[in-house]
């Protein structure tokens, strides 16, 4: 394994996803990895699979020069694809989001329900 590689490619992943506000636990049940497994990736002791590597760049939202450290330093996050934010786009929303969409249709009509309630 290319060391220098895999620790690249773990930084810009790490300060991808600290920047979105995700967990290291989220973000490998999005890309379809165990945390431990992702966890190692993160640290540099590993390197991502090329379909790993797709999915890591589409859930980041950085290109794959950017994870590869092929963009210039200091533009770990220059390559992501730019989304509208509202103020109240904060990681605790993000993550709401993410575990509602777990959830069947009454399950969601109970969150719904609550959520209406608690915003009065």
């Amino acid at each position: 394994m290319n060391e220098e590689l895999g620790i690249t490619i773990g930084m810009a992943a790490r300060a991808a996803r600290e920047h979105l506000g995700l967990t290291q636990a989220e973000v490998a049940e999005r890309i379809g990895l165990v945390h431990p497994v992702y966890s190692r990736l993160e640290r540099g002791k590993m390197l991502p699979s090329v379909p790993s590597l797709y999915r890591l760049c589409q859930e980041l939202r950085v290109s794959p020069e950017t994870l590869l450290g092929l963009t210039p330093k200091g533009d770990v996050l220059k390559g992501r694809k730019s989304s509208p934010r509202e103020d109240g786009d904060a990681p605790d929303l993000r993550r709401l989001l993410h575990l509602a969409r777990k959830l069947d249709a009454e399950e969601l009509d109970a969150l719904l329900r609550v959520a209406s309630v608690l915003a009065r």
